[in-house]
């Protein structure tokens, strides 16, 4: 309905994803723990191609149900996965002390390069989530009006040996 509009966030996008210094695996990571907070389907149901040729599988998806624990996440992964979950929930408790969390393992510029996408995946997968675009999902992404996850809690069973 507002095509300039809809171009200038075509445009936002594409430079999010071609001018990155953070890698592939850490910002797919962060943008399916925000699109759990935000419970936009469509969101959780895609992989992003360049997040899974960086490594992220079905099995480290779901180590997203709780990131603290997970083994096989990084620390800076899981730093920013806990930043990102603040930003998506309660972002005026962060403070100093979350970004001397995260300078521990990214620079300033890799701060703010995370900032911006975990704002833009913030926003627009609640503005998606409101158009509840399911058609062409999976089921279990679809029809549903119980909170869902986009790690697959049976393979998360799974992979914890449960």
């Amino acid at each position: 309905n507002r095509p300039p509009l809809a171009e200038m966030l075509g445009q936002i996008h594409h430079t999010l994803h071609s001018d990155r210094i953070l890698p592939d695996r850490l910002l797919e990571l962060v943008r399916l723990r925000v699109a759990f907070w935000n419970q936009c389907r469509s969101c959780m149901a895609t992989r992003m191609p360049e997040g899974l040729e960086d490594g992220v599988t079905e099995g480290l998806v779901c180590s997203l149900e709780r990131p603290q624990e997970a083994n096989d996440l990084t620390p800076a992964e899981r730093a920013a996965i806990a930043y990102a979950d603040l930003m998506a929930t309660d972002h005026l408790a962060i403070g100093d002390e979350t970004y001397e969390g995260l300078r521990e393992h990214f620079s300033e510029p890799e701060i703010t390069e995370l900032a911006i996408n975990v704002a833009y995946f913030v926003g627009i997968g609640r503005f998606t989530a409101t158009l509840n675009i399911v058609d062409g999902l999976p089921e279990r992404f679809r029809g549903s009006e119980e909170r869902i996850t986009p790690w697959d809690s049976e393979l998360a069973k799974h992979k914890d040996g449960g």
